[in-house]
């Protein structure tokens, strides 16, 4: 997977949280891709189990409830 995959889903997380994401294109130009690619990103964050849905009055994808996606290594013991 490459490091861009990951940047962009972490930057989609961080958008998402403070409602600044704009509508699926603005979002696309956000992350300097297309976009249907800026759709599959939301749909693969949907399909993870996060809650986010489209606000047309913030004009932003938001979450339905507070949360947000780790990407990271853990360590079990």
């Amino acid at each position: 997977m490459p490091r861009t995959f990951i940047k962009r889903f972490q930057t989609i997380d961080r958008l998402i949280k403070t409602k600044a994401t704009g509508t699926s294109s603005q979002l696309g130009e956000k992350l300097g891709v297309s976009r249907r690619t800026a759709i599959e990103f939301i749909t693969v964050m949907k399909e993870m189990g996060a809650p986010v849905y489209f606000c047309k009055i913030k004009n932003s994808y938001c979450y339905k409830e507070d949360g947000s996606f780790n990407i990271s290594f853990i360590r079990v013991q």
